[in-house]
């Protein structure tokens, strides 16, 4: 068994929290953190004996950076921050 390490961003939205992943792009929710971020891990699971019976696990993994080190599935393009900003549209 291989661990995977991971980012989790939560946002409330109306009365339930979701939780992301943006590595691997995939999200859950639930009725508090701890729920949200277990749906997540659940959602990574079934996605990933998913891909692995698809043969496809491998691939994805690589595409989106991750690699294998001591047993640790890691990302190795590092989240370095998260910025919120206002930018005008003249379109709108």
């Amino acid at each position: 068994m291989k661990e995977l390490k991971i980012a989790i961003e939560f946002w409330k939205e109306g009365g339930v929290y979701v939780a992301r992943c943006p590595e691997l792009d995939m999200l859950s929710q639930g009725y508090s953190l701890e729920e949200a971020k277990k749906n997540l891990f659940e959602v990574i699971e079934i996605q990933f004996e998913e891909m692995e019976e698809m043969g496809t696990l491998d691939e994805f993994l690589e595409e989106s950076g991750f690699n294998i080190v001591d047993n640790i599935l890691s990302c190795q393009r590092e989240i370095v921050g998260f910025d919120k900003s206002f930018i005008k549209l003249e379109c709108v």
